[in-house]
């Protein structure tokens, strides 16, 4: 419904903020005003914690086969409810229908599905005498209450990629989305309320003074934030202050390096398919072209007609790959990289918005920039992919490695050997080897540098859910 008033969910209802102040919701395709939402306070923050303690007294002495029943339940309403899901996360998010549907909800389940499983097989050091007359064990616990904090480019997607761990290892949950993106978030929430005890997920609608609330807060053991570097350096310092952990998923500049022994039409396929996937508000997206010099007039061209190729629209259009920028301040930054671009560097592709409703840009393909110019060292997270040349193998991996991020990079030859030095040089915490941006459950995401710490999906993130305690008996 237009205009609709959200609540927060908490102890398995909905309830109305304590505070006075909200902010509107604005689908990015139109402009146009679809909910509002509050801007929650340190009380209502406090009410979700509260109630995420007293759900965790219970929830964490669940047994792991207890809670793989409950979570695949889960994924199966998900599946059941996912035309409303679809809906209400193109309102927010103007992303295409078919879109949400088979790259977020359908793998959103198959991750939920495996961190069920995952439940019942946590690894430790084996039981045994390590010193006379003493047996030790460790036990793998639940932390207890978490906090999170989701994106706005996946809005559900990140929300599973939270919570799945979690609700694996016995935590409880307290989980913000982002304050343009929250209708299909709240949506899941009251779908895990069937299944779920009361309490063990809670969801609280805010901005930066909410986030800061929640990661401030005394109770929670750990904060999960997916989101900007610079939101990252704040909720680590927040946090900081009562020595919870921190699990930071930022940012990222990831370089596609292309040698000229490559496929090239496939090179160019998969990058532009990769890198203008969700309008390129993604931080694994094939942002920086790096290729080889002989090559490079070649590959710019048939990466241009890529983008020429490419369309962007509205939710409901079935031929378009990627909608909207999410907001307007977004939208005002991508377009200002592009008007502020150096003179040496030029558009090959794009290069304008496209439409005068909604927050659409073009595809675009930049050539001609240089390693030190903002478009190269910064985050655009938008549907534009800059192309530079390099000379040999080393100096690919210099300009490759030469910025603050480290979260996913790519690297495009026929050279098994080349590729495998690469897996080694690239200081990324992903590596593809032609290819760029699929994710299994079964192995971790996650980054270095600036880009933050800690690791999604795979074993490697359910650790990050639980701690360790050493038991030690005399005989």
């Amino acid at each position: 419904m237009p205009n609709a008033p959200l609540s927060n969910f908490v102890d398995g209802e909905l309830r109305l903020s304590r505070g006075s102040t909200t902010h509107d919701v604005i689908d990015p395709a139109t402009e146009e005003v679809v909910a509002v939402a509050p801007d929650s306070t340190e009380q209502d923050v406090d009410d979700a914690v509260r109630a995420a303690a007293r759900a965790f007294k219970s929830w964490g002495r669940t047994t792991p086969s207890e809670r793989q029943t409950l979570m695949n339940g889960l994924a199966d309403a998900i599946e059941a409810h996912a035309d409303d899901l679809v809906a209400a996360q193109a309102r927010n998010t103007g992303q295409p229908l078919a879109s949400i549907r088979d790259d977020e909800i359908a793998v959103a389940v198959d991750h939920l599905r495996f961190f069920a499983g995952a439940a019942r097989v946590l690894e430790g050091i084996g039981a045994g005498e390590y010193a006379e007359g003493l047996t030790s064990y460790t036990r793998r616990e639940p932390l207890g209450v978490v906090a999170q904090i989701t994106p706005w480019n996946y809005p559900l997607f990140m929300a599973v990629w939270k919570i799945a761990p979690a609700l694996a290892a016995g935590d409880t949950i307290v989980l913000k989305p982002a304050p343009s993106t929250p209708e299909s978030t709240l949506l899941l929430a009251q779908i895990a309320a069937e299944i779920l005890p009361a309490g063990v997920f809670n969801v609280v609608l805010g901005g930066a003074k909410t986030g800061e609330a929640l990661a401030g807060h005394p109770v929670p053991a750990l904060v999960s934030l997916t989101g900007s570097t610079r939101a990252g350096r704040a909720v680590a310092r927040t946090a900081s202050d009562t020595l919870k952990r921190c699990h930071l998923e930022l940012g990222g500049k990831a370089p596609a390096i292309v040698f000229a022994d490559a496929d090239l039409d496939a090179a160019a396929e998969g990058i532009a398919g990769a890198g203008f996937f969700n309008a390129g508000q993604d931080c694994t997206a094939a942002c920086r072209v790096l290729v080889e010099r002989s090559v490079a007039d070649e590959f710019v061209a048939k990466l241009a007609a890529q983008a020429r190729a490419t369309r962007t629209g509205p939710p409901s259009d079935p031929d378009v790959l990627y909608g909207p920028l999410n907001n307007a301040a977004h939208f005002a930054k991508v377009l200002g990289f592009l008007r502020d671009l150096p003179a040496h560097a030029r558009i090959e592709a794009g290069g304008e918005r496209v439409g005068d409703r909604g927050y659409f840009v073009a595809p675009t393909v930049v050539f001609g920039v240089r390693q030190n110019d903002a478009i190269v060292q910064e985050e655009v997270f938008g549907p534009v992919i800059t192309v530079q040349p390099f000379d040999d193998a080393d100096q690919a991996v210099t300009l490759a490695n030469d910025v603050a991020y480290g979260l996913a990079s790519s690297v495009w030859t026929a050279s098994h050997a080349l590729a495998l030095r690469f897996t080694r040089e690239l200081d990324f915490g992903t590596v593809w080897i032609n290819t760029h941006i699929p994710l299994v459950a079964e192995f971790p995401h996650g980054g270095f540098k600036s880009s933050g710490y800690g690791k999604d999906l795979s074993h490697y993130a359910l650790e990050e859910y639980t701690r360790v305690k050493h038991v030690m008996s005399a005989h």
